[in-house]
């Protein structure tokens, strides 16, 4: 076993940095002399324990809360379309018009097939349905109901997911 006395102050910081109280005590520790040594300085105080919060920078009141981040802007052609996933669920985003992001649910509204990006239409591959990508809209069936939107936000280049 080792001599507690052969710890490095590195050894001791590493280890104490588990959590704030471990590196905190890991701190006092190493303030002391180690039992045995010839210097004659008197040990100090531990260091106090100060809890801080984090705190999030404030949104101007009537700023939307943006959510994670999705794609740049750039990979979504104007007129095209990107398959993409939104809170973990499989999604399409559009940019039917220069600046214009619409995103839209990837599920197929017939049986529930994921639906792929084709430039401004969506294509579900199971049974042929057909959506507009600018409006969800079904353009050819078996579906009936369009795709659910889902709702975005542009942040400089990037588009984001609207909470």
């Amino acid at each position: 076993m080792t001599d507690p006395t052969d710890l490095t102050r590195r050894t001791i910081l590493t280890l104490g940095s588990a959590g704030a109280v471990g590196g905190a005590l890991a701190l006092v520790g190493c303030t002391a002399d180690a039992p045995g040594s010839t210097g004659s300085a008197t040990p100090s105080p531990p260091p106090s324990l100060v809890e801080e919060t984090p705190t999030a920078p404030t949104a101007a009141p009537d700023a939307p809360a943006l959510g994670d981040d999705i794609a740049a802007v750039a990979d979504v052609p104007v007129g095209g379309s990107i398959d993409a996933t939104i809170n973990g669920e499989p999604a399409l985003i559009s940019q039917p018009t220069a600046g214009r992001i619409v995103a839209f649910s990837a599920v197929c509204t017939h049986q529930q097939c994921v639906v792929a990006a084709a430039g401004d239409e969506f294509h579900c591959p199971c049974h042929g349905s057909m959506f507009d990508a600018a409006t969800g809209d079904v353009i050819q069936g078996p579906a009936l109901e369009p795709l659910t939107p889902i709702g975005v936000a542009v942040s400089g280049d990037r588009i984001v997911a609207a909470s």
